[in-house]
């Protein structure tokens, strides 16, 4: 027997006050959801269900690739295609992200007899394995098949069980094992330490379900999920929106998925005038939501306990997507804008100057921006039912960003 829907649990009374509403729509959001997933071990490997692969080949696949990708498949002189996988994005012709994906050059085609005889024949460089959302894979497919026109190329998506997706990771290490050296003959398992933020870990892809040759613990994707968030890297369609993030807001450009350098490419314009004018106003951020009554965070840390469903506590996984955020007490526009989250950390594309004490280019602190004593909440409804939920939320600028965005700037 299904379980009754949020909406039909509670439902406003015109005698209950907006308070209580709202107090009793934060209960709600901390209890309509699965429990928040643990804290996340130190390491661990994780499979990666909600990622899946397209299998690219043919003597015209790369040129292909380096026309409708922001980053470049092909080695600084434009001589051949690289050896080393990366990461990179789809736009659509008004410079919005379609999809964010990574990019292997395939060698385990004739290795492991994962794809057709014809991309197991294709030449080293010829062959590529684009690993995208999963609940995107069919679209993207079809997305490229309806732009190759003559180019002599094939597409396919990979069914599951024939290559898979894993994410590694090792906090208590000295430092990230170092890349393998690039290789154009077969392999058994491709490697990419994730260029997205340091310390996010290390990328497989191996074929027919294999183990990838690395010593970590079997761990639920849910650990990786969560230390995404509190890097602030965002990943798929639910966080980076189909057809609306824009790839400079997404962070694409700091995440190593952005070449300024390269030649034209569909999308192009918009983030190259975004660039050279040195003033991106928005990006996503990790952020912690936590009930009004509570004071704020002051670090960044995932504790599932603050959503397990005490009153006041908020789950992250309950709050409807693109909620806006706006600052408490005080009218104006929009803060932010929130994407995703679970237990009691997410991601929200925020407004720098009014969220964080970043100080953009050209721009100083004073006047009407970021305050340290600014709080920042989300309301709304349910599905849209009357039943209103308020809760708070704090933007945090992890290290790594910070750092990033300091060297933009000079």
């Amino acid at each position: 027997m299904r379980s009754p829907s949020i909406l039909g649990r509670l439902r406003p009374s015109p005698f209950v006050c907006r308070s209580c509403r709202a107090a009793h729509g934060a209960r709600n959001l901390s209890t309509s959801h699965p429990p928040a997933p643990p804290t996340p071990p130190t390491a661990g490997l994780a499979t990666l269900s909600s990622r899946r692969l397209i299998s690219v080949w043919g003597p015209d696949a790369a040129r292909y690739l380096q026309g409708v990708i922001t980053a470049s498949i092909t080695t600084p002189d434009d001589a051949r295609p690289r050896l080393d996988a990366f990461y990179t994005t789809f736009l659509n012709a008004q410079g919005r992200v379609l999809h964010d994906v990574f990019i292997y050059p395939d060698t385990l085609a004739a290795a492991a007899d994962t794809d057709t005889a014809a991309a197991a024949a294709a030449e080293p460089g010829q062959r590529f394995l684009v690993e995208v959302d999963a609940a995107e894979a069919e679209r993207l497919e079809r997305h490229i098949r309806r732009y190759k026109l003559r180019a002599r190329f094939g597409v396919r998506l990979l069914d599951p069980a024939e290559a898979t997706v894993w994410h590694a990771w090792d906090d208590g290490a000295a430092s990230s094992p170092p890349p393998p050296a690039a290789a154009a003959g077969p392999t058994t398992q491709l490697r990419l330490r994730d260029p997205r933020a340091p310390g996010l870990g290390t990328r497989f892809v191996t074929a027919r379900g294999r183990r990838p040759a690395v010593d970590a613990d079997a761990a639920d994707e849910s650990a990786y999920r969560v230390r995404r968030y509190l890097l602030g890297v965002p990943e798929g369609q639910a966080e980076l929106l189909h057809a609306q993030a824009l790839p400079l807001e997404s962070n694409a450009d700091v995440m190593g998925a952005v070449d300024f350098r390269k030649g034209c490419y569909v999308g192009q314009e918009l983030t190259i005038r975004t660039r050279h004018r040195g003033v991106v106003r928005k990006r996503v951020l990790p952020c912690l939501v936590y009930p009004e009554d509570r004071a704020p965070p002051s670090v960044l840390a995932y504790r599932p306990a603050d959503a397990a469903g005490d009153d006041g506590a908020v789950d992250a996984a309950a709050l409807p997507a693109e909620t806006s955020i706006g600052r408490a007490g005080r009218k104006g526009r929009s803060a932010g804008r929130w994407l995703c989250g679970v237990g009691n950390v997410g991601l929200a594309l925020c407004r720098l100057e009014t969220m964080t004490d970043i100080i953009l280019p050209g721009e100083t602190a004073a006047g009407g921006g970021y305050s340290p004593e600014d709080e920042f909440v989300m309301a709304g409804s349910l599905g849209g039912d009357d039943l209103g939920f308020s809760v708070k939320v704090k933007a945090f600028v992890p290290d790594w960003l910070r750092k990033a965005l300091a060297e933009q700037t000079g």
